[in-house]
């Protein structure tokens, strides 16, 4: 899997010739952002798992920065914000608002329609338990992503230095 991750990713001698990417300054070429180690795939995997679940437009946008003032795998982080999609952020996002309404205590509406003049109508109603939930799911999620990846990698480790 790490060989397919490299051999997909950018070359950082290619990248150093695409003036538009000044803008992020030398820290765009540090090499901890294009390594595919354990320590910039796990920060990579909490950054994208967290970015992913919160409900704003363009998540890669958050998520390009933060990895890269944490130094994590920046092509990693920016793709895993794609968890969230036209396709299943309606189900993510109504999971996150039960979420929420069922830690806050909020009586679900069942009269629930899947559309946008809905949401509009009930707006004053949903946006804390959304919100709530989209947090909470981010964070648990960016958590369980890093530990998850921290054990998978030395997990092969262990297996390899044993000979399994």
């Amino acid at each position: 899997m790490k060989k397919l991750l490299k051999r997909y990713s950018p070359n950082l001698d290619e990248l150093k010739n695409h003036k538009h990417l000044n803008w992020f300054g030398k820290r765009l070429y540090h090499s901890s952002l294009w390594n595919f180690n354990r320590r910039s795939i796990s920060k990579a995997f909490a950054i994208g798992l967290f970015c992913a679940f919160i409900p704003i437009p363009f998540q890669m946008l958050l998520a390009a920065p933060i990895s890269i003032i944490f130094s994590a795998n920046l092509p990693l982080s920016i793709s895993l914000v794609w968890i969230t999609n036209p396709i299943t952020m309606p189900a993510i996002f109504y999971v996150c608002y039960k979420l929420g309404a069922w830690l806050l205590g909020v009586n679900i509406k069942q009269d629930f329609a899947m559309s946008l003049e809905y949401i509009w109508q009930v707006f004053d109603i949903i946006w804390q338990p959304f919100l709530l939930g989209c947090l909470v799911i981010s964070i648990t999620s960016s958590v369980f992503g890093y530990f998850a990846i921290q054990f998978i990698y030395r997990y092969k480790v262990y297996k390899r230095v044993k000979g399994f």
